[in-house]
């Protein structure tokens, strides 16, 4: 019972960490300030339901397309990268072509919640974890993800507007420097598969 605890806290910590969602307040309200829709229920339940789905055929899904995991942690940093330019330069790269004007399956469940980081980590964890330990602290995570997306009108009241604008930049930065170290990091390992 004890290692369960430690197992489920440790990989809470580990997805808590990669999905960051409280460095992605200034994202999420960027998007609804733009009048695009953010639904606090879809966004936690597909986020959830799409990992879950990876842990368990990950790796069969980048065997069928012949794309090792490193491949596809670098298309993936790119993608978080233009997100981050688009926060630290006030200019917009992504369009949103959704239906209906959602935002979200993409960007906000895929790549901000469920990304590459996430799915790497997942492929990782299922070597030193037990499966069930995983899927509960990626559900602790996601009703996490739940409340910060209902509450973000709270979020911005108890941080200001002037403290949301310097929060997107401060967070574009880091999520800058995240897409470049998944990028380098996964670089050498496909580099050197050659």
């Amino acid at each position: 019972m004890n290692q369960d605890i430690t197992q489920i806290l440790s990989a809470f910590v580990v997805l808590f960490a990669l999905i960051d969602v409280l460095g992605s307040v200034p994202i999420f309200l960027n998007y609804q300030k733009n009048g695009d829709d953010v639904n606090p229920f879809q966004a936690s339940l597909y986020a959830f339901v799409i990992m879950t789905a990876f842990l368990f055929v990950g790796d069969w899904i980048l065997q069928l397309f012949n794309v090792d995991v490193s491949s596809f942690a670098i298309a993936g940093a790119l993608v978080i990268f233009i997100i981050s330019v688009e926060m630290i330069f006030g200019i917009e790269v992504f369009r949103n072509d959704a239906p209906g004007g959602s935002t979200t399956l993409v960007p906000i469940v895929f790549p901000l919640l469920a990304g590459p980081g996430t799915f790497t980590a997942l492929l990782s964890m299922r070597a030193e974890f037990r499966v069930t330990n995983i899927i509960i602290a990626l559900l602790l995570n996601m009703i996490l993800v739940f409340f910060v997306l209902k509450n973000l009108k709270f979020v911005e009241r108890l941080i200001g507007v002037s403290g949301v604008y310097v929060m997107r930049k401060f967070f574009g930065i880091i999520l800058m420097a995240i897409s470049v170290r998944l990028f380098t990091s996964n670089l050498s390992g496909l580099l050197s598969s050659f």
